[in-house]
């Protein structure tokens, strides 16, 4: 599987921001509940290889998740299927120490 392309925090928001990208969260339902990227669609991770499909393949994305690890395979996965995607560098603890907004109540890991 090749590696997905990486972009960083501030650079995905700020491409969000124009409309260039959407947002995939594969974090867990309790993860995404606690904080979230407004407007980012939800997949996790469990599910994602039976909800996929929903993905619009007409858009470019990017992938996200507490720490980037899990959105690298979730975005090289749906890469393989032809979906333009890239990897959050560093997940949403990067967007949170980037200072970006975080949906109410705005807990990104509760560790």
């Amino acid at each position: 599987m090749d590696n997905p392309p990486e972009v960083d925090a501030r650079t995905a928001y700020e491409q969000m921001q124009r409309g260039e990208v959407c947002m995939l969260d594969v974090r867990e339902p309790e993860e995404w509940e606690l904080g979230h990227i407004e407007g980012a669609e939800s997949i996790p991770m469990s599910q994602l290889g039976v909800r996929w499909r929903e993905i619009d393949a007409t858009k470019r994305w990017v992938c996200v998740c507490l720490s980037g690890s899990r959105s690298d395979y979730a975005s090289a996965l749906l890469r393989q299927a032809g979906i333009a995607i890239a990897n959050m560098e560093g997940g949403m603890l990067s967007w949170q120490a980037n200072s970006l907004p975080i949906s109410p109540p705005g807990i990104v890991a509760t560790h």
